[in-house]
Protein backbone atom coordinates (compact mmCIF):
# COMPACT_ATOMS: atom_id res chain seq x y z
CA UNK A 1 0.00 0.00 0.00
CA UNK A 2 1.48 3.43 -1.13
CA UNK A 3 1.83 6.26 1.36
CA UNK A 4 0.47 9.31 0.37
CA UNK A 5 2.93 12.34 -0.67
CA UNK A 6 3.66 15.60 0.55
CA UNK A 7 1.90 17.15 -2.98
CA UNK A 8 -0.51 15.01 -2.92
CA UNK A 9 -4.22 16.08 -1.37
CA UNK A 10 -4.88 14.76 2.01
CA UNK A 11 -8.08 14.22 3.83
CA UNK A 12 -7.28 16.81 7.02
CA UNK A 13 -10.85 16.51 8.61
CA UNK A 14 -14.08 15.23 8.20
CA UNK A 15 -17.90 16.46 9.58
CA UNK A 16 -20.60 14.37 10.69
CA UNK A 17 -23.54 16.05 12.19
CA UNK A 18 -26.29 15.48 9.19
CA UNK A 19 -28.71 13.56 9.24
CA UNK A 20 -29.60 13.16 5.30
CA UNK A 21 -27.48 14.12 2.11
CA UNK A 22 -25.13 17.11 1.87
CA UNK A 23 -26.07 19.43 -0.95
CA UNK A 24 -23.54 22.57 -0.13
CA UNK A 25 -20.53 23.62 1.37
CA UNK A 26 -19.02 27.02 1.31
CA UNK A 27 -15.74 28.52 3.27
CA UNK A 28 -15.77 31.43 5.29
CA UNK A 29 -13.56 34.23 4.31
CA UNK A 30 -10.85 33.52 6.64
CA UNK A 31 -11.35 29.72 6.63
CA UNK A 32 -12.23 29.56 9.86
CA UNK A 33 -15.98 28.33 9.36
CA UNK A 34 -17.17 26.20 6.95
CA UNK A 35 -21.21 26.17 6.37
CA UNK A 36 -23.23 23.28 4.95
CA UNK A 37 -26.70 22.65 4.18
CA UNK A 38 -28.57 19.13 3.73
CA UNK A 39 -31.81 17.77 3.13
CA UNK A 40 -32.57 16.76 6.63
CA UNK A 41 -33.41 21.26 6.69
CA UNK A 42 -30.81 21.79 9.19
CA UNK A 43 -27.84 24.29 8.19
CA UNK A 44 -24.44 23.59 9.79
CA UNK A 45 -21.87 25.48 10.88
CA UNK A 46 -18.38 23.94 11.25
CA UNK A 47 -15.34 25.36 12.91
CA UNK A 48 -11.76 24.55 11.83
CA UNK A 49 -9.95 24.76 14.99
CA UNK A 50 -10.21 21.68 16.93
CA UNK A 51 -11.96 20.32 19.28
CA UNK A 52 -14.87 23.70 18.30
CA UNK A 53 -18.90 22.84 18.85
CA UNK A 54 -20.76 23.47 15.78
CA UNK A 55 -23.77 25.51 15.27
CA UNK A 56 -27.01 23.80 14.15
CA UNK A 57 -29.20 26.76 12.86
CA UNK A 58 -32.72 25.49 12.00
CA UNK A 59 -35.70 27.72 10.53
CA UNK A 60 -35.92 25.91 7.34
CA UNK A 61 -39.23 24.02 6.94
CA UNK A 62 -37.86 21.85 4.25
CA UNK A 63 -34.17 20.59 2.59
CA UNK A 64 -31.47 23.08 2.15
CA UNK A 65 -29.89 23.44 -1.01
CA UNK A 66 -27.71 26.10 -0.76
CA UNK A 67 -24.92 28.36 1.08
CA UNK A 68 -22.93 31.27 0.79
CA UNK A 69 -20.75 33.69 2.88
CA UNK A 70 -20.84 36.85 1.80
CA UNK A 71 -17.57 38.44 1.00
CA UNK A 72 -16.97 39.75 4.50
CA UNK A 73 -17.79 36.75 6.24
CA UNK A 74 -20.15 38.00 8.59
CA UNK A 75 -23.64 37.15 6.81
CA UNK A 76 -24.36 33.61 5.82
CA UNK A 77 -27.32 33.21 2.79
CA UNK A 78 -29.12 29.60 2.29
CA UNK A 79 -32.00 28.72 -0.26
CA UNK A 80 -34.03 26.05 0.50
CA UNK A 81 -37.20 23.71 -0.67
CA UNK A 82 -39.57 25.66 1.34
CA UNK A 83 -38.93 28.86 -1.89
CA UNK A 84 -37.45 30.97 0.95
CA UNK A 85 -33.80 32.40 1.19
CA UNK A 86 -32.53 33.53 5.03
CA UNK A 87 -29.94 35.36 5.80
CA UNK A 88 -27.66 34.29 8.97
CA UNK A 89 -25.78 35.85 11.69
CA UNK A 90 -23.15 33.03 12.17
CA UNK A 91 -23.04 33.02 15.89
CA UNK A 92 -24.09 31.14 18.66
CA UNK A 93 -27.24 32.55 18.36
CA UNK A 94 -27.95 31.87 15.00
CA UNK A 95 -30.54 35.15 14.01
CA UNK A 96 -31.80 34.98 10.46
CA UNK A 97 -34.31 36.87 8.58
CA UNK A 98 -36.55 35.04 5.80
CA UNK A 99 -36.54 36.74 1.81
CA UNK A 100 -39.29 35.62 -0.25
CA UNK A 101 -40.27 35.92 -3.95
CA UNK A 102 -39.85 32.76 -5.36
CA UNK A 103 -42.70 30.40 -5.94
CA UNK A 104 -40.70 26.95 -6.38
CA UNK A 105 -37.42 25.64 -4.54
CA UNK A 106 -34.11 27.82 -4.38
CA UNK A 107 -31.59 25.98 -6.00
CA UNK A 108 -28.76 28.77 -5.63
CA UNK A 109 -27.68 31.14 -3.35
CA UNK A 110 -24.39 34.00 -4.63
CA UNK A 111 -23.33 37.02 -2.90
CA UNK A 112 -21.58 40.00 -5.26
CA UNK A 113 -18.00 40.54 -4.80
CA UNK A 114 -19.30 44.00 -2.87
CA UNK A 115 -21.79 41.96 -0.66
CA UNK A 116 -24.64 44.58 -1.45
CA UNK A 117 -26.43 42.27 -3.40
CA UNK A 118 -27.03 38.83 -3.98
CA UNK A 119 -28.31 36.42 -6.75
CA UNK A 120 -30.63 33.30 -6.88
CA UNK A 121 -31.99 30.78 -8.66
CA UNK A 122 -35.24 28.75 -8.62
CA UNK A 123 -37.52 25.83 -9.93
CA UNK A 124 -39.85 28.78 -10.32
CA UNK A 125 -37.44 29.80 -14.28
CA UNK A 126 -35.96 32.16 -12.79
CA UNK A 127 -32.69 34.42 -11.63
CA UNK A 128 -33.76 37.38 -8.94
CA UNK A 129 -31.43 39.96 -7.96
CA UNK A 130 -31.91 41.26 -4.21
CA UNK A 131 -30.76 43.86 -2.08
CA UNK A 132 -28.79 42.55 1.12
CA UNK A 133 -29.13 45.14 3.29
CA UNK A 134 -32.44 46.75 2.38
CA UNK A 135 -33.78 43.14 2.45
CA UNK A 136 -35.89 43.83 -0.58
CA UNK A 137 -36.56 41.77 -3.98
CA UNK A 138 -35.06 43.98 -6.74
CA UNK A 139 -35.99 42.37 -10.18
CA UNK A 140 -35.90 38.83 -12.15
CA UNK A 141 -34.56 37.53 -15.20
CA UNK A 142 -36.75 35.27 -17.12
CA UNK A 143 -35.57 33.42 -20.46
CA UNK A 144 -35.10 30.15 -19.33
CA UNK A 145 -37.97 27.69 -19.74
CA UNK A 146 -37.37 24.64 -17.36
CA UNK A 147 -35.83 24.95 -13.37
CA UNK A 148 -32.64 27.07 -12.86
CA UNK A 149 -29.84 25.64 -10.83
CA UNK A 150 -27.64 27.57 -10.29
CA UNK A 151 -26.84 31.93 -10.64
CA UNK A 152 -23.48 33.43 -9.92
CA UNK A 153 -22.06 36.68 -10.02
CA UNK A 154 -18.69 37.58 -11.97
CA UNK A 155 -16.05 38.52 -9.80
CA UNK A 156 -16.67 42.47 -10.79
CA UNK A 157 -20.61 42.02 -10.46
CA UNK A 158 -21.03 43.53 -13.84
CA UNK A 159 -22.94 39.70 -15.25
CA UNK A 160 -24.85 37.24 -14.38
CA UNK A 161 -24.72 33.00 -15.67
CA UNK A 162 -27.00 30.95 -14.81
CA UNK A 163 -27.52 27.29 -15.52
CA UNK A 164 -30.94 25.42 -16.25
CA UNK A 165 -32.51 22.00 -16.83
CA UNK A 166 -33.35 23.53 -20.45
CA UNK A 167 -30.16 22.08 -21.18
CA UNK A 168 -28.60 26.13 -22.06
CA UNK A 169 -26.15 28.07 -19.35
CA UNK A 170 -27.02 31.84 -20.14
CA UNK A 171 -25.09 34.96 -19.81
CA UNK A 172 -26.51 38.28 -18.31
CA UNK A 173 -25.73 41.65 -18.08
CA UNK A 174 -26.66 43.38 -14.94
CA UNK A 175 -27.30 46.79 -15.70
CA UNK A 176 -29.41 46.07 -19.06
CA UNK A 177 -31.35 43.03 -17.48
CA UNK A 178 -30.42 41.37 -20.96
CA UNK A 179 -29.18 37.68 -21.82
CA UNK A 180 -25.92 38.37 -23.40
CA UNK A 181 -25.36 34.75 -24.68
CA UNK A 182 -26.97 31.27 -24.31
CA UNK A 183 -24.26 28.38 -24.55
CA UNK A 184 -26.48 25.19 -25.83
CA UNK A 185 -23.22 22.37 -25.87
CA UNK A 186 -24.54 20.73 -23.34
CA UNK A 187 -26.55 17.40 -23.65
CA UNK A 188 -28.50 17.43 -20.94
CA UNK A 189 -29.28 19.26 -17.61
CA UNK A 190 -26.83 21.86 -16.70
CA UNK A 191 -26.40 21.20 -12.79
CA UNK A 192 -24.10 24.10 -11.83
CA UNK A 193 -21.32 26.96 -13.45
CA UNK A 194 -19.11 29.64 -12.13
CA UNK A 195 -17.06 32.34 -12.69
CA UNK A 196 -13.12 32.23 -13.45
CA UNK A 197 -11.73 34.12 -10.94
CA UNK A 198 -10.50 36.26 -13.60
CA UNK A 199 -13.59 36.85 -14.97
CA UNK A 200 -13.12 35.99 -18.55
CA UNK A 201 -14.06 32.22 -18.61
CA UNK A 202 -17.09 30.52 -16.95
CA UNK A 203 -17.37 26.56 -16.30
CA UNK A 204 -20.49 24.12 -16.37
CA UNK A 205 -21.06 21.28 -15.02
CA UNK A 206 -24.11 18.91 -16.56
CA UNK A 207 -25.78 15.53 -16.36
CA UNK A 208 -24.25 14.42 -19.56
CA UNK A 209 -21.01 13.87 -17.42
CA UNK A 210 -19.07 16.41 -18.83
CA UNK A 211 -17.56 19.62 -17.96
CA UNK A 212 -17.13 22.50 -20.25
CA UNK A 213 -15.14 25.80 -20.61
CA UNK A 214 -16.29 29.10 -22.44
CA UNK A 215 -14.85 32.24 -22.97
CA UNK A 216 -17.53 34.96 -21.84
CA UNK A 217 -15.55 37.63 -24.67
CA UNK A 218 -15.47 35.65 -27.22
CA UNK A 219 -18.06 32.91 -26.38
CA UNK A 220 -16.10 29.90 -27.48
CA UNK A 221 -16.07 26.62 -26.14
CA UNK A 222 -12.35 26.66 -24.90
CA UNK A 223 -12.58 23.15 -23.18
CA UNK A 224 -14.60 20.08 -22.77
CA UNK A 225 -13.69 17.41 -20.26
CA UNK A 226 -15.79 14.06 -19.97
CA UNK A 227 -13.95 12.34 -17.13
CA UNK A 228 -16.14 11.00 -15.14
CA UNK A 229 -18.79 7.83 -15.50
CA UNK A 230 -21.58 9.59 -14.35
CA UNK A 231 -23.44 13.38 -13.72
CA UNK A 232 -21.33 15.79 -12.29
CA UNK A 233 -22.96 17.94 -9.18
CA UNK A 234 -20.57 20.77 -9.17
CA UNK A 235 -17.14 22.50 -9.09
CA UNK A 236 -15.01 25.09 -7.66
CA UNK A 237 -12.05 26.98 -8.73
CA UNK A 238 -8.88 27.07 -7.00
CA UNK A 239 -8.68 30.75 -6.50
CA UNK A 240 -5.19 30.87 -8.78
CA UNK A 241 -7.56 29.91 -11.30
CA UNK A 242 -5.02 27.48 -12.45
CA UNK A 243 -7.21 24.22 -10.95
CA UNK A 244 -10.62 23.66 -11.48
CA UNK A 245 -11.99 20.54 -9.07
CA UNK A 246 -15.05 18.41 -9.73
CA UNK A 247 -17.84 16.22 -7.60
CA UNK A 248 -19.58 13.88 -9.30
CA UNK A 249 -22.54 11.32 -8.64
CA UNK A 250 -19.88 8.50 -9.80
CA UNK A 251 -18.37 9.00 -6.16
CA UNK A 252 -15.46 11.04 -7.19
CA UNK A 253 -13.59 14.27 -7.03
CA UNK A 254 -11.46 15.50 -9.97
CA UNK A 255 -8.37 17.70 -9.70
CA UNK A 256 -8.02 19.34 -13.03
CA UNK A 257 -4.65 21.41 -14.35
CA UNK A 258 -6.03 24.04 -16.64
CA UNK A 259 -2.91 25.76 -17.42
CA UNK A 260 -2.21 21.89 -18.79
CA UNK A 261 -5.69 20.65 -19.73
CA UNK A 262 -4.37 17.64 -17.51
CA UNK A 263 -6.12 15.36 -15.06
CA UNK A 264 -4.26 15.53 -11.80
CA UNK A 265 -5.91 13.79 -9.29
CA UNK A 266 -9.06 11.71 -8.66
CA UNK A 267 -10.20 10.92 -5.52
CA UNK A 268 -12.31 8.14 -3.47
CA UNK A 269 -13.73 9.37 -0.13
CA UNK A 270 -17.46 9.41 -0.43
CA UNK A 271 -19.57 5.98 -0.16
CA UNK A 272 -22.05 7.05 -2.93
CA UNK A 273 -22.37 10.40 -5.05
CA UNK A 274 -20.48 13.27 -4.15
CA UNK A 275 -23.07 16.26 -4.36
CA UNK A 276 -20.79 18.93 -3.66
CA UNK A 277 -17.37 20.69 -3.52
CA UNK A 278 -15.71 24.04 -2.94
CA UNK A 279 -11.92 25.86 -2.53
CA UNK A 280 -11.76 28.34 0.52
CA UNK A 281 -10.65 31.30 -0.26
CA UNK A 282 -7.16 30.94 -0.16
CA UNK A 283 -7.12 27.44 -1.60
CA UNK A 284 -5.34 25.87 0.91
CA UNK A 285 -7.82 23.93 1.52
CA UNK A 286 -11.55 22.46 -0.22
CA UNK A 287 -14.80 20.86 1.24
CA UNK A 288 -16.75 17.93 -0.52
CA UNK A 289 -20.28 16.81 0.67
CA UNK A 290 -21.98 13.72 -0.67
CA UNK A 291 -25.28 11.56 -0.10
CA UNK A 292 -22.86 9.57 3.18
CA UNK A 293 -24.27 12.54 5.26
CA UNK A 294 -20.63 13.82 5.36
CA UNK A 295 -18.55 16.68 4.89
CA UNK A 296 -14.99 15.97 4.21
CA UNK A 297 -12.31 18.34 5.02
CA UNK A 298 -9.19 18.22 2.14
CA UNK A 299 -5.42 20.02 2.12
CA UNK A 300 -4.94 20.87 -1.48
CA UNK A 301 -1.12 20.64 -1.54
CA UNK A 302 -1.14 20.36 -5.39
CA UNK A 303 -0.88 23.88 -5.59
CA UNK A 304 2.42 24.34 -4.19
CA UNK A 305 4.94 22.45 -6.03
CA UNK A 306 5.59 22.08 -10.49
CA UNK A 307 3.79 19.07 -11.73
CA UNK A 308 5.53 18.85 -14.56
CA UNK A 309 8.07 17.35 -12.56
CA UNK A 310 5.48 15.87 -10.05
CA UNK A 311 4.11 13.94 -13.03
CA UNK A 312 7.54 12.40 -14.63
CA UNK A 313 7.79 10.49 -11.21
CA UNK A 314 5.53 6.93 -11.80
CA UNK A 315 4.23 6.39 -8.39
CA UNK A 316 1.66 4.33 -7.61
CA UNK A 317 -2.35 5.72 -5.91
CA UNK A 318 -1.78 7.10 -2.93
CA UNK A 319 -3.65 5.04 -0.06
CA UNK A 320 -5.03 6.33 3.60
CA UNK A 321 -7.72 5.17 6.29
CA UNK A 322 -9.34 8.04 7.21
CA UNK A 323 -10.81 8.18 10.85
CA UNK A 324 -14.72 7.36 9.58
CA UNK A 325 -13.15 4.30 8.22
CA UNK A 326 -14.01 4.93 5.28
CA UNK A 327 -10.70 3.43 2.23
CA UNK A 328 -9.71 7.41 1.16
CA UNK A 329 -7.60 6.75 -2.33
CA UNK A 330 -5.62 9.46 -3.95
CA UNK A 331 -5.43 8.41 -8.01
CA UNK A 332 -2.37 10.63 -10.05
CA UNK A 333 -3.28 10.90 -13.70
CA UNK A 334 -0.91 12.20 -15.93
CA UNK A 335 -3.11 11.76 -18.82
CA UNK A 336 -4.16 14.87 -20.92
CA UNK A 337 -7.78 15.01 -21.08
CA UNK A 338 -8.01 15.90 -24.56
CA UNK A 339 -8.73 13.33 -27.11
CA UNK A 340 -7.33 12.51 -30.55
CA UNK A 341 -9.15 14.45 -32.99
CA UNK A 342 -10.29 11.98 -35.75
CA UNK A 343 -7.84 13.63 -38.37
CA UNK A 344 -5.01 12.53 -36.45
CA UNK A 345 -6.34 9.33 -35.28
CA UNK A 346 -6.93 8.68 -39.46
CA UNK A 347 -3.08 9.81 -39.29
CA UNK A 348 -1.94 7.08 -36.68
CA UNK A 349 -4.33 4.22 -38.59
CA UNK A 350 -3.04 4.89 -42.39
CA UNK A 351 0.80 5.84 -41.55
CA UNK A 352 2.74 2.65 -41.55
CA UNK A 353 5.68 3.64 -39.48
CA UNK A 354 6.39 1.42 -36.75
CA UNK A 355 6.38 4.22 -34.07
CA UNK A 356 3.00 4.95 -35.91
CA UNK A 357 2.19 1.12 -35.23
CA UNK A 358 2.86 0.87 -31.92
CA UNK A 359 1.16 4.51 -30.94
CA UNK A 360 -2.24 2.40 -32.74
CA UNK A 361 -1.77 -0.46 -29.87
CA UNK A 362 -1.68 2.25 -27.21
CA UNK A 363 -4.87 4.41 -27.85
CA UNK A 364 -7.89 3.42 -25.72
CA UNK A 365 -10.87 1.94 -26.74
CA UNK A 366 -12.04 5.48 -26.20
CA UNK A 367 -11.17 6.83 -29.08
CA UNK A 368 -12.88 4.06 -31.06
CA UNK A 369 -16.17 6.06 -31.58
CA UNK A 370 -13.99 8.95 -33.25
CA UNK A 371 -13.04 6.54 -35.79
CA UNK A 372 -16.07 4.84 -36.57
CA UNK A 373 -18.22 8.71 -37.10
CA UNK A 374 -14.61 9.41 -39.42
CA UNK A 375 -15.75 6.71 -41.41
CA UNK A 376 -12.46 4.28 -40.95
CA UNK A 377 -13.52 0.55 -39.73
CA UNK A 378 -10.42 -0.48 -37.76
CA UNK A 379 -9.62 -4.42 -39.00
CA UNK A 380 -9.49 -5.37 -35.24
CA UNK A 381 -10.83 -3.57 -32.51
CA UNK A 382 -7.46 -3.49 -30.14
CA UNK A 383 -8.47 -3.51 -26.68
CA UNK A 384 -7.67 -0.60 -24.41
CA UNK A 385 -5.02 -0.81 -21.46
CA UNK A 386 -6.21 -1.49 -18.19
CA UNK A 387 -6.85 1.37 -16.07
CA UNK A 388 -7.54 4.32 -18.14
CA UNK A 389 -10.13 6.21 -19.37
CA UNK A 390 -13.26 5.52 -17.22
CA UNK A 391 -12.06 2.46 -15.77
CA UNK A 392 -9.62 4.79 -13.75
CA UNK A 393 -12.47 4.81 -10.98
CA UNK A 394 -12.19 0.96 -10.22
CA UNK A 395 -8.42 0.86 -8.48
CA UNK A 396 -10.75 1.43 -5.33
CA UNK A 397 -11.81 -1.87 -5.59
CA UNK A 398 -9.89 -4.07 -7.77
CA UNK A 399 -5.80 -3.20 -8.09
CA UNK A 400 -4.68 -2.06 -11.54
CA UNK A 401 -2.52 -4.43 -13.51
CA UNK A 402 0.89 -2.30 -14.98
CA UNK A 403 0.88 -1.89 -18.27
CA UNK A 404 3.88 -3.20 -20.52
CA UNK A 405 4.54 -0.44 -22.39
CA UNK A 406 8.66 0.37 -23.04
CA UNK A 407 9.51 3.63 -21.27
CA UNK A 408 11.01 5.51 -24.17
CA UNK A 409 7.74 4.65 -25.98
CA UNK A 410 5.33 6.08 -23.05
CA UNK A 411 7.75 9.16 -23.27
CA UNK A 412 7.67 9.64 -26.74
CA UNK A 413 3.91 9.20 -26.70
CA UNK A 414 3.11 11.94 -24.10
CA UNK A 415 5.76 14.23 -25.43
CA UNK A 416 3.33 13.60 -29.30
CA UNK A 417 0.49 14.63 -27.28
CA UNK A 418 1.94 17.28 -25.71
CA UNK A 419 3.12 18.87 -28.78
CA UNK A 420 -0.65 18.76 -30.32
CA UNK A 421 -2.35 20.24 -27.67
CA UNK A 422 0.39 23.08 -27.63
CA UNK A 423 -0.26 22.76 -31.45
CA UNK A 424 -3.89 23.12 -30.99
CA UNK A 425 -4.04 25.66 -28.58
CA UNK A 426 -1.74 27.79 -30.71
CA UNK A 427 -4.20 27.56 -33.99
CA UNK A 428 -7.00 28.76 -31.20
CA UNK A 429 -4.79 32.36 -30.52
CA UNK A 430 -3.97 32.66 -33.99
CA UNK A 431 -7.27 32.30 -35.11
CA UNK A 432 -8.70 34.42 -32.60
CA UNK A 433 -5.70 37.31 -33.57
CA UNK A 434 -7.46 36.73 -37.07
CA UNK A 435 -10.22 37.59 -36.81
CA UNK A 436 -9.29 40.55 -34.38
CA UNK A 437 -6.98 42.03 -37.74
CA UNK A 438 -10.15 41.38 -39.76
CA UNK A 439 -12.26 43.68 -38.41
CA UNK A 440 -9.74 46.18 -37.84
CA UNK A 441 -9.25 46.02 -41.47
CA UNK A 442 -13.07 46.39 -42.23
CA UNK A 443 -12.90 48.78 -39.82
CA UNK A 444 -10.27 51.11 -41.74
CA UNK A 445 -11.95 50.04 -45.51
CA UNK A 446 -15.23 51.45 -44.37
CA UNK A 447 -13.66 54.64 -42.97
CA UNK A 448 -11.53 54.67 -45.88
CA UNK A 449 -14.88 55.01 -48.31
CA UNK A 450 -16.73 57.66 -46.15
CA UNK A 451 -13.64 59.79 -46.21
CA UNK A 452 -13.65 59.37 -50.19
CA UNK A 453 -17.38 60.10 -50.19
CA UNK A 454 -17.04 63.03 -48.13
CA UNK A 455 -14.06 64.00 -50.59
CA UNK A 456 -16.23 63.36 -53.63
CA UNK A 457 -17.51 67.13 -54.44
Amino acid sequence: MAAPCAEDPSLERHFKGHRDAVTCVDFSINTKQLASGSMDSCLMVWHMKPQSRAYRFTGHKDAITCVNFSPSGHLLASGSRDKTVRIWVPNVKGESTAFRAHTATVRSVHFCSDGQSFVTASDDKTVKVWATHRQKFLFSLSQHINWVRCAKFSPDGRLIVSASDDKTVKLWDRSSRECVHSYCEHGGFVTYVDFHPSGTCIAAAGMDNTVKVWDVRTHRLLQHYHLHSAAVNGLSFHPSGNYLITASSDSTLKILDLMEGRLLYTLHGHQGPATTVAFSRTGEYFASGGSDEQVMVWKSNFDTIDHGEVMKVSRPPATLASSTGNLVIVVRDSEVFRPLQASELCFLMADPSPLCSQMREQISLREMPQLRSAGMQPEVDFPGPPGRGRSVESVQSQPQEPVSVPQTLTSTLEHIVGQLDVLTQTVSILEQRLTLTEDKLKQCLENQQLIMQRATP
